[in-house]
């Protein structure tokens, strides 16, 4: 679906180095492991559908997104809106049985299990593990050299009352449920220093248990780990990566994997502001002591040598699209589920959520219905993909063939704050090329630029993302490319990154509002020659 040949981005610097961070977009809490020759990695989706990216790779630095292992968050009901920083918390990636496993924790409703045979699927349908409240971050270890199963999750204060430690379960060697009530097996407030214990990783190593959690916070905290004889404790405790004197805050939450050759390395998350949170790999070692070390003796690298492991193409998790029949490509999300019942079949494909499938090419959006039209946020059809963590250039065609007065599409730069630029239908007939935004605190959207005319209904819009994301927006109704509004600056959600979003909506009424047809997206490297306009430099 990408007209894409060399990747926006590439950590493979082509000489036997790589440089940091390997992805560098909002690839969430990752976790990842080995199968053969072949590296998995999966990621936070929080309230997006399809959730669980699963992504894939050769070489641990040269990566490509291959599917999603949940289609729809459960329960159902709950994610028929957006709630954007909710869902999908800090998964984990294990291969037991002959099968993938995806373990989470929901913090209002559990934590949860998927399976599948193949990396590819099929996946089965989310298992609530454990029901309750706050539970978050969970991780499964079958152990083989006694046969039995456990299982560490963390807390979300937020919900529980409770943080800063980890509780241990056994489990069902099945995943189907758990065998005890639980027990505290790590108190970080016992721990002189602590707090914020959260993300642990589970794994067995030269007889020891080890869990690798982090600690201190997204933005200004450390990498933990843990060590016991036994499951259930006691542990000791060590600092194996902090940010020291490098630009890397708070090294936080991955997973450790090891090559055929031997080789360790340690995958990590950064948080960026607005891109969300970026993905380091750092090389690891085990000291003499038997202790990990990562990093250049503790801290994070920004250029290292590759893995030794065979030289790869470059790649990148694909962000162009062609939209052919309709169809968007596997970097694409709904920012709440997509409807699970059969549409008519001249209107929506059960499988595309709010796209209608069609013969041609281009991606056609319905005009949903709302009575939130006024607010991105709170519109479950947004179909959306991560802002590149590199300054790059945003462009799409967008033809608005809703005739209802209200009808709109548009590109969006969607957060805690949003910004679009595209179309609108006016109660006379005519379309209109409309610029609107709203702050964080805003419940509505205002006018960021003044409508002008759009002869013929057609436009060409384009988002430019520069340092620190700050974006300007421009158009081209066939005279070439004009700057529109002010810069403005994108913004997180709490826990996630910006994202670059296209939708359609209509005003609150009954039958089909229409539909609105998007082509050619495109995300390049920044323009050097700047748009007409009056637009303050990014």
């Amino acid at each position: 679906m990408s007209g894409q040949d060399t990747p926006l981005f590439t950590a493979d610097l082509g000489d036997g180095t790589y440089r940091n961070p390997v992805l560098d977009a909002d690839w969430s809490d990752p976790d990842l492991l080995r199968v053969g020759d072949d590296y998995y990695l999966t990621a936070s989706s929080f309230g997006r559908a399809p959730g669980l990216p699963l992504l894939h790779s050769r070489d641990l630095v040269n990566w490509t997104l291959v599917g999603h292992a949940l289609q729809r968050l459960e329960p159902a009901d709950a994610f028929a809106l957006p709630r954007h920083d909710c869902g999908v918390w800090a998964p984990s990636l294990r291969h037991h049985d002959n099968r993938f496993w995806i373990f989470w924790g929901d913090p209002d409703h559990g934590v949860f299990q998927v399976n599948a045979p193949g990396v590819r699927g099929p996946w089965s349908r989310p298992h609530l593990v454990k029901a309750g409240k706050g539970l978050i971050d969970a991780c499964p270890l079958w152990d083989e050299e006694s046969g039995e199963a456990y299982l560490v999750h963390g807390w979300a204060k937020s919900r529980s009352g409770v943080k800063n430690r980890l509780t241990g379960h056994r489990m069902r060697p099945d995943a189907t449920g758990l065998l005890d009530d639980g027990k505290l097996i790590v108190d970080g407030d016992r721990i002189p220093g602590w707090f914020t214990l959260e993300g642990p990783k589970l794994y067995r190593h030269d007889g020891w248990f080890w869990i690798f959690a982090p600690a201190g916070g997204v933005e200004t905290g450390w990498q933990g780990a843990f060590r016991s004889r036994g499951f259930f404790g006691p542990y000791e405790e060590r600092v194996v990566l902090e940010q020291g004197g490098t630009d890397v805050n708070g090294p936080h939450q991955g997973g450790w994997v090891s090559t055929p050759s031997g080789e360790h390395w340690f995958a990590h998350f950064q948080q960026k502001g607005a891109y969300g949170r970026v993905v380091h790999l750092q090389p690891m070692r085990w000291g003499r002591d038997g202790w990990p070390v990562i990093g250049d003796e503790g801290t994070p690298v920004s250029v290292h040598r590759k893995p030794d492991l065979p030289r790869q193409p470059l790649s990148a998790p694909a962000t162009d699209d062609d939209f052919p029949g309709g169809r968007f490509g596997l970097q694409w999300q709904w920012t709440a589920n997509p409807p699970a019942l059969p549409a008519p079949p001249d209107r929506e494909d059960p499988g595309a959520g709010w796209a209608v499938r069609h013969s041609g090419d281009g991606l056609r959006l319905t005009c949903l219905r709302s009575a939130d039209a006024h607010d991105l946020r709170r519109l479950p059809s947004v179909l959306t993909q991560r802002l590149p963590g590199t300054p790059c250039t945003v462009e799409v065609e967008l033809r608005l063939d809703a005739e209802e007065s209200g009808a709109r599409a548009g590109l969006a730069v969607l957060g805690d704050a949003f910004s679009w630029i595209g179309l609108e239908r006016g109660a006379d007939g005519t379309v209109h090329l409309v610029h609107r935004f709203a702050e964080s605190v805003a419940e509505r959207e205002r006018d960021a630029a003044h409508p002008r005319m759009a002869p013929g209904g057609r436009v060409r819009l384009r988002a430019e993302a520069g340092a620190g994301a700050r974006c300007r927006f421009s158009y081209d109704l066939g005279g070439g490319w004009e700057s529109s509004g002010q810069v403005f600056a994108a913004a997180p959600w709490r826990w996630v990154g910006a994202l670059l979003g296209l939708f359609g909506v209509a005003p609150a009424g009954a039958g089909h509002a229409g539909s609105a047809t998007f082509t050619h997206f495109r995300i390049t490297a920044p323009r050097v020659a700047p748009a007409r306009g009056t637009a303050p430099p990014v």
